[in-house]
């Protein structure tokens, strides 16, 4: 798939349009056009669809399913931690709090190097401030950044033992 400035750059070719002229038309600066093109300024789609419909063209974003490639310990720690997501509250998190706070503890004596040290730090921060969509995200998340926060999570210990062994035997 091609970048936006690809895209918009290609447009800009086939239409004959000049930045100048393109900055005429649709009231952007010739600069942040120039930018753009060069991948200084990271277009948004909304901005690139205002761009390309000064030049006769519409944007088609294509959004599909994708099965996420996951290691086997990748996926039992996802499954794990989206089953405790299910049990978080606010009043649950702070029951756990105890918990989640030894285990950050034994979790900051015990590791070392990047990411994991800024991870745990990250971690911190969550459950300090009680950002449950943050600590929901992370739970959830099969981004490569959250499968990272789940590589030293605090969360262990918490999930009863009936429902970690429920889940354990569907991970397979």
């Amino acid at each position: 798939m091609s970048s936006r400035s690809d895209l918009l750059r290609e447009v800009m070719l086939e239409t004959g349009t000049s930045q100048s002229q393109l900055s005429r038309v649709s009231g952007v600066r010739q600069s942040s056009i120039s930018q753009a093109l060069s991948g200084k300024l990271n277009l948004s789609d909304d901005q690139l669809e205002r761009l390309l419909s000064c030049m006769g063209f519409r944007l088609e974003v294509v959004r599909r399913r994708v099965v996420p490639e996951l290691t086997r310990s990748e996926r039992r720690s996802w499954l794990l931690h989206r089953r405790l997501s299910t049990h978080l509250t606010r009043p649950r998190l702070e029951s756990w709090r105890p918990q989640v706070e030894r285990n950050l503890g034994r979790l900051r004596d015990g590791v070392s190097g990047q990411p994991h040290v800024r991870n745990l730090g990250r971690w911190e921060v969550l459950i300090e401030r009680g950002d449950l969509p943050g600590i929901h995200r992370v739970l959830t998340g099969l981004d490569r950044d959250s499968i990272g926060m789940r590589e030293v999570s605090p969360m262990g210990g918490l999930l009863p033992q009936d429902e970690r062994a429920d889940v354990l035997g569907l991970a397979g």
